[in-house]
């Protein structure tokens, strides 16, 4: 079974997530913070992983930044989700390290087509 990491601090978000992925099949991993995403990231290896930009204590830039540089998790496709939806942000993000850049609220049909394609 294909595992997600999702690394969300906002508990709304995360249980849309959660509701969304279930239903797709997918086991599903919860962080609430960059610094806490980034260590199941190395202790679980994720098949992917849904990032939010902001966040206390690591953001999301930083988290993708980590995440990307580490040898042991930067084979994980990372996906951006945040409601940052400046050109500007899109850029810095896949500049740390993101496959794909979305922002919320999340389209159901969109986020499947996205984790299938960083999953290629």
């Amino acid at each position: 079974m294909t595992t997600i990491l999702v690394i969300d601090d906002s508990p709304s978000e995360m249980a849309k997530f959660r509701d969304i992925l279930a239903k797709n099949n997918f086991r599903v991993l919860e962080a609430a913070n960059g610094e806490e995403g980034c260590a199941m990231a190395i202790s679980h290896l994720p098949d992917v992983i849904l990032m939010d930009v902001v966040m206390p204590e690591m953001n999301g830039f930083q988290a993708t930044r980590k995440i990307t540089r580490d040898k042991n998790t930067a084979h994980i496709p990372i996906v951006i989700i945040s409601t940052k939806n400046q050109e500007t942000d899109r850029v810095w993000g896949k500049r740390q390290g993101a496959k794909e850049y979305l922002t919320k609220p999340i389209n159901e049909a969109e986020l499947m087509q996205v984790i299938r394609t960083v999953m290629e």
